[in-house]
């Protein structure tokens, strides 16, 4: 393979995911996509006619956010019909698994020109409405092994780790004041740009609606653990609560710790972004100077009941691949669907903390699901250029036991 090149990136602010409340929520999830593609091409560093395919991670694929979003959007946008697109769910990593497809697409010289991202809209397609929750319904794997939501997994993997309710809260602390300083200071400018009403033209958004940068210590000590009622909820073939459930597979645990709560989780947001990546040959014909290369891509499984642990292996899969050490990375974009999970990859790769989610996560910022990692490597872009850094590496949790891993390499 050749070198896969990223000219541009663009996302929209993130809205409250909350029905007819958040600003985002009179959007249709389409229309979203679509301002994300035009507010790329307004840019002018590529020609649209040259995009061999766009790609768009979706995690609730139903309703709005069915019937193959990623055509309708291009459609959406006016750009040429011949411009084809595909929709495809890698859950939370599927922003990120876009622009993988599309460096693989550009890098391997069957393409030249390629749009990846994602999309979600949780205010009016909510987490699990594509139905079947975390295994399909099949009672057939249920019976082999059974999957605990995300939350008890999260709190298990806390157990596990001895975080006490004091780290993990103050995770989420350090990811709303960072969030805070990066809105102050601009550093989201170069990839934002405001959402507008297709209909008026009216500006909807122009700025992260979900942050709270008035969050303290003690606000975040007052909440209660969110997850208690649902690990005492009977689910198993015998009667058995899911924290039973998920202690049958980790015995050593004794008892679950419920230490997550709605401020140190992510933030449910409708959101999207995208980037451009390009091929060798395209950016030296149209004599385009890229902003960055992808020096590795990786995914991995991990065992399924506890779940969100593979992003420090799958760092270490791309970091092989780079041939580079946790140590050569300058940036780090660990998403913060819980703060435990980024508690759990620090001590496993050995990081410094300071180079982790510099301008905020998920937790300050919101976790639009199949947005998520566009905006990730985006932010990770924009600060590497910002700072006059080098490397970043994008990493996150998976529903079912998996990670995926990206390195980014500033030009």
């Amino acid at each position: 393979m050749t070198n896969s090149y990223i000219i541009d990136a663009a996302r929209t602010p993130r809205g409250r995911g909350k029905a007819g409340k958040g600003a985002l929520s009179g959007i249709h999830p389409q229309e979203l996509f679509a301002q994300v593609l035009n507010a790329l091409q307004q840019r002018g560093r590529f020609e649209v006619r040259d995009v061999d395919d766009v790609m768009t991670g979706i995690v609730s694929q139903v309703g709005e956010q069915g019937a193959n979003l990623a055509r309708n959007a291009v459609l959406t946008a006016g750009w040429p019909q011949e411009v084809s697109a595909v929709s495809l769910n890698r859950f939370c990593g599927s922003g990120l698994q876009a622009i993988h497809f599309g460096a693989m697409g550009v890098g391997s010289g069957a393409m030249d020109l390629a749009v990846a991202g994602g999309v979600e809209s949780m205010s009016r397609v909510p987490m699990g409405a594509d139905g079947g929750g975390q295994d399909g319904d099949n009672k057939h794997l249920r019976d082999r092994l059974f999957q605990v939501p995300q939350g008890i997994s999260a709190d298990l993997i806390a157990t596990l780790e001895g975080f006490s309710r004091e780290e993990i809260d103050a995770v989420a602390l350090r990811s709303q004041g960072n969030a805070a300083r990066a809105m102050e200071e601009g550093r989201f400018s170069k990839s934002l740009f405001p959402v507008k009403d297709p209909f008026t033209g009216a500006v909807v958004l122009e700025r992260d609606e979900f942050p709270r940068p008035d969050t303290t210590a003690a606000g975040l000590a007052a909440l209660k653990p969110a997850f208690v009622a649902l690990g005492e909820t009977a689910a198993g073939p015998n009667g058995e609560t899911l924290d039973q459930l998920a202690l049958a597979a980790y015995p050593r645990a004794k008892a679950i710790q419920h230490v997550h709560t709605a401020g140190n989780s992510s933030g449910i947001v409708d959101g999207a972004a995208a980037v451009v990546l390009a091929s060798e040959r395209y950016v030296r014909e149209r004599g385009i100077r890229p902003r960055a290369r992808i020096r590795a891509m990786a995914t991995i499984g991990s065992e399924p009941v506890l779940m969100l642990t593979a992003p420090a292996p799958a760092s270490q899969k791309a970091l092989r691949m780079a041939g580079m050490k946790a140590r050569d990375i300058d940036l780090w974009e660990i998403n913060e669907a819980f703060s435990g999970v980024v508690l759990q990859t620090i001590r496993a790769l050995g990081i410094d903390p300071d180079r982790v989610n510099v301008n905020g996560g998920s937790i300050a910022l919101g976790h639009p699901l199949g947005a998520t990692g566009a905006m990730l490597l985006g932010t990770a872009l924009d600060e590497l250029e910002r700072s006059g850094k080098q490397t970043a590496l994008i990493t996150m949790c998976i529903g079912g036991g998996q990670g995926i891993a990206t390195i980014l390499e500033r030009l």
